[in-house]
């Protein structure tokens, strides 16, 4: 009895020290915030997780199968293919929009008439509905009437069918995708770059430095940080579009220009089988999660010198 009553007088004492008035006001305004993140997120998370277990149909709930659906996907070809062109497709998009918003960030530093002008305009792709965007596209390379075949043509060229040939569509899937993500990235860089003490760069100029070996050992030391937290933003909104690929060439031809997000559409809603479609999507969560602690981790024994 006397351990017992020791243990929990230790017990409330600690929980005093550690429930401060202080923390108790934040824990008390915190509470809305996370009783409606878990209402919001939480809980369709949970479910759809428990659903990735299940035989379950978009009509019926279905019953536990285990990880049945787990090693269907495992030994499915279409998963395979969509999981190598969703990393090729993120890869590819990281870094046209790095460049590209990288660029044209730097350009925007500097002092020419109609920069503001042009900060707005590069901003557009951004700004512009996804629907809107890649319908507009499709109409200028769909067929050998569009507009981008019409151009081709009065050239003296052979019309190309874009949407038809694998390479083609996806080709043309990256681009599009690259001319949407780019803004955001040039905005956020641009940004970075306004950080950067002068001071930094004066020095350089003092001890000889030439532009690039400014660029190289002032620049991109000093926005490192963002990039990585950009790029692996860049990374997450690209391996769950479903907009490009879908609105572009409902993931042909041939199911060329299919990732992650589009197999679990079908899955789900082509397919019929709910079950299979939660187990695409979080089999992408858990590829995130590991892209996400390996370069986290890299970039914080980077950061340490070790």
């Amino acid at each position: 009895m006397t351990a017992s009553l020791v243990k929990r007088t230790v017990w409330r004492s600690s929980a005093r020290q550690f429930l401060t008035p202080d923390l108790r006001m934040t824990l008390l305004l915190l509470l809305p915030s996370l009783i409606l993140m878990i209402v919001v997120i939480g809980y369709p998370m949970i479910q759809g997780f428990w659903y990735s277990f299940t035989n379950g149909s978009l009509l019926k709930a279905g019953k536990f199968v285990g990880l049945r659906n787990y090693g269907k996907l495992l030994s499915d070809p279409p998963f395979w293919h969509a999981l190598r062109f969703s990393l090729y497709f993120a890869i590819a998009n990281i870094i046209g929009c790095y460049s590209l918003g990288l660029g044209l960030a730097l350009l925007l530093q500097k002092d020419f008439p109609g920069r503001g002008l042009f900060r707005v305009l590069l901003l557009l792709p951004w700004i512009v509905p996804s629907l809107v965007a890649i319908v507009s596209w499709r109409w200028m390379i769909n067929d050998d009437k569009a507009l981008f075949n019409q151009i081709i043509v009065f050239f003296g060229g052979d019309p190309v069918y874009f949407l038809s040939s694998s390479n083609w569509a996806i080709a043309m899937v990256i681009i599009i995708k690259i001319w949407r993500s780019f803004p955001f990235m040039l905005l956020s860089l641009l940004a970075a770059l306004q950080t950067i003490d002068r001071t930094l760069y004066e020095a350089a100029d003092i001890d000889g430095a030439t532009k690039w070996q400014s660029f190289r050992h002032v620049t991109m030391p000093a926005i490192s940080g963002i990039s990585v937290v950009l790029c692996l933003l860049m990374t997450v909104w690209t391996v769950n579009d479903f907009d490009t690929p879908w609105l572009l060439a409902q993931g042909g031809p041939a199911n060329a220009t299919e990732n992650l997000v589009v197999l679990a559409y079908r899955y789900t809603f082509a397919r019929n089988d709910v079950g299979m479609g939660a187990a695409v999507s979080f089999v992408t969560l858990a590829i995130l999660m590991v892209i996400f602690t390996v370069v986290l981790r890299l970039q914080g024994r980077s950061a340490d010198g070790t």
